[in-house]
């Protein structure tokens, strides 16, 4: 089982794969060529540097292929009034009264710092599917949980996040 992808973001990363194939090892491999005419490799600065960027290319590629691969394609819609993918969720938690907002993504394109959280995330399980008004249990472990109170939807999410290196 592989990482979790909604469509766009097989396309995206498509996209990325096209992009680093026809553009960036065109490039890669024209700076290796011009580097080690400069003659002298064992003192070549910039022959080591345009090696190393063309082999970081072709690294991701393959990574990036290889989560293709095994990716687990996910719906990125949901039904009316509940939360799904890509939608902006005002939660209110229950111990204290404090009310945050969070995206629900794909772990990809997860990023706490932005309150993006991962569908595959205590949070993002919890509320995935859910209704306002609804008091879901977030499950952090074992041993702890707490409650969170759904005060909003917004489901016109922005989709406009770039596909973030790991």
């Amino acid at each position: 089982m592989g990482e979790k992808l909604t469509q766009k973001d097989v396309e995206k990363i498509e996209q990325e794969i096209e992009h680093r194939k026809l553009v960036v090892r065109k490039e890669a491999i024209e700076a290796v060529k011009e580097a080690r005419a400069q003659g002298d490799l064992s003192e070549n600065f910039e022959y080591y540097a345009a090696k190393r960027h063309k082999n970081q290319n072709e690294s991701r590629i393959r990574y990036l292929e290889r989560m293709l691969k095994t990716a687990d394609i996910v719906a990125d819609t949901s039904n009316d009034g509940e939360v799904g993918m890509d939608d902006i969720v005002e939660v209110e938690f229950e111990e204290d009264g404090e009310v945050e907002k969070y995206k629900l993504v794909t772990s990809i394109r997860g990023n706490s710092l932005e309150n993006r959280v991962s569908i595959e995330s205590p949070i993002g399980k919890a509320l995935k599917g859910h209704k306002v008004g609804d008091r879901v249990e977030v499950k952090v472990n074992d041993s702890y949980s707490y409650f969170l109170l759904i005060r909003s939807i917004d489901k016109t999410g922005s989709e406009d996040e770039e596909i973030r290196g790991f």
